[in-house]
C-alpha cells in the first residue's frame, strides 16, 4: 500500500482546510516545490496535489505552483481540482503530471469521463468526495443526490483506472479513516480504491492495510504529515511497500473494525 502526501494548494501556499472548509485553512508552507521535495526525501514515491482554487473556479488556478513541484520530483504525481474540460487535463499532462482526477464532471458530465479514459487509458482518476454517503461537487461546496458506490461503479465502466474516496467530515480532523465507508466502496468495484481523510497515526495506516486484499492500494495523508502525528519515514517502514505479508503476524485487527 501506497503513502501518498497530499499538497493542497491555495493562492499559490501549501494549506490543510478542515472539512473542507475554505475559511477553515492554515498555511504550512509558502513554498509548495521545497515540500514536494521534502516528502520525496523522505521517502515518498507518488504526490497527491490539489488545486484547491480551481476547485472552485472550475478552472486551473495554481499551474505554476504544480508546473514547480513538476520540475524539482521525478516521483509520479497525481492532480485534482478544476479538471472540468480535455484542455485542462491536457495541459497537465503536458507539464509531467501522470494521473489527472475529474470530480465533478464524473457526476455532471459522465461523457467526457468516458472520452478522456479512452484518450488517457490508465492515466484518469476520478475522485469521489463524500458527506454522509452522498457525492459532493464544485470544491465541495455542493452536495449531490448520488450515492458514493453508484458513481464509483460508473466511473469503472467508463474506464476509470482508480478511485480515490474522501471522507469530508473526516477530512482534516485527524479523526481516523472511514472504514466501513472505504470497505463498501471497494467492495462494489474491482479497480484500485485510494483512501483519503482523517488519518492520524501509524495505527490508522494499519487498519487501512487491512483492507487493502478488498482494493484499497493506496493512502492519502495531508494534514498528520503536517502536524508530525505521522513521520512519513515511520509510515513507511510499518506498512511497507504494499506487501500485507509484512504485518508481524500476531497484530490483532478486531480492534480496527
Amino acid at each position: 500500500m501506497q503513502v501518498i502526501p497530499a499538497i493542497d494548494l491555495l493562492e499559490g501556499r501549501c494549506v490543510r482546510l478542515y472539512k473542507g472548509d475554505y475559511a477553515q485553512s492554515q498555511v504550512y508552507s509558502e513554498n509548495p516545490a521545497e515540500t514536494a521535495k521534502m516528502w520525496v526525501d523522505q521517502g515518498a514515491t507518488r504526490l497527491h496535489l490539489v488545486d484547491l482554487d480551481g476547485a472552485k473556479a472550475g478552472k486551473i488556478v495554481n499551474l505554476a505552483a504544480i508546473e514547480a513541484i513538476c520540475n524539482v520530483v521525478s516521483v509520479p504525481i497525481e492532480v485534482g481540482g478544476g479538471l472540468r474540460d480535455r484542455s485542462s487535463v491536457v495541459q497537465l499532462f503536458n507539464l509531467g503530471v501522470q494521473w489527472g482526477i475529474l470530480g465533478t464532471v464524473a457526476v455532471e458530465q459522465p461523457q467526457l469521463v468516458q472520452e478522456l479514459c479512452q484518450e488517457f487509458p490508465q492515466q484518469i482518476i476520478v475522485g469521489i468526495d463524500a458527506r454522509n454517503g452522498l457525492v459532493a461537487t464544485r470544491g465541495w461546496l455542493e452536495t449531490s443526490e448520488v450515492l458514493a458506490t453508484q458513481l464509483a461503479t460508473q466511473m469503472q465502466e467508463l474506464g476509470a483506472a482508480a478511485i480515490i474516496y474522501t471522507d469530508i467530515n473526516r477530512d482534516g480532523t485527524l479523526q481516523g479513516p472511514n472504514l466501513d465507508a472505504l470497505r463498501e466502496l471497494a467492495a462494489a468495484i474491482s479497480i484500485p480504491v485510494i483512501a483519503s481523510g482523517g488519518v492520524s497515526s501509524v495505527t490508522d495506516l494499519l487498519s487501512l492495510l487491512s483492507l487493502e486484499l478488498q482494493g484499497v492500494t493506496g493512502v492519502i495523508v495531508g494534514k498528520a504529515l503536517y502536524t508530525g502525528d505521522i513521520l512519513l519515514n515511520e509510515a513507511l517502514k510499518a506498512i511497507g511497500p504494499g506487501r500485507i505479508q509484512d504485518i508481524p503476524p500476531n497484530l490483532d485487527f478486531s480492534s480496527f473494525a
